[in-house]
């Protein structure tokens, strides 16, 4: 199965995507991991943080044809970037999962997104002014998925991990 843990910055993505992993088991599979280490190489690109996504759909396809489970962890903002998703799980001939992750606070998301800024340690984690920006850019998404707030969801982990096991 493939599985993507979509939203904005700051939401909890990536706490919520490791949790899951280790109770199905699972990769995950982080576009921000592989978009800063291209920062940190300096290979530049006419369209940033394209390339991540394309190298993440590449290893996710490689994880799925060995038999894993793989989570991507990625804002996935627009249609081009979900489509990637979409393909990937055809051609792997797996289901394609979407669990949604938002913040139903608006000054527990700002909070968040500012104490990861403070404590950052490269030049990729975006400030607020920067998530609002992406929010303004974050198509809707359509059609089934899961959607969790992890301001108000204690322990989601159980209700995500049952919708993945579908």
């Amino acid at each position: 199965m493939l599985a993507v843990f979509a939203g904005l910055p700051g939401v909890g993505k990536s706490t919520l995507a490791a949790r899951v992993a280790k109770e199905l088991p699972a990769c995950v599979l982080a576009v921000d991991t592989v978009d800063f280490a291209l920062q940190r190489y300096e290979v530049t690109e006419p369209r940033p943080g394209f390339a991540a996504y394309g190298a993440v759909a590449a290893l996710a396809e490689v994880q799925l044809d060995m038999g894993h489970h793989v989570i991507i962890d990625a804002v996935s903002p627009v249609k081009a970037a979900r489509l990637l998703w979409v393909e990937a799980a055809e051609r792997a001939g797996v289901p394609l999962r979407v669990v949604e992750v938002v913040v139903g606070d608006d000054a527990e998301h700002r909070r968040r997104v500012e104490k990861r800024y403070e404590s950052r340690d490269h030049d990729g984690v975006p400030d607020w002014v920067r998530v609002l920006e992406r929010q303004a850019e974050y198509e809707p998404y359509l059609g089934p998925r899961l959607v969790v707030d992890t301001f108000l969801a204690r322990d989601p982990v159980e209700a995500v991990v049952e919708y993945l096991s579908l």
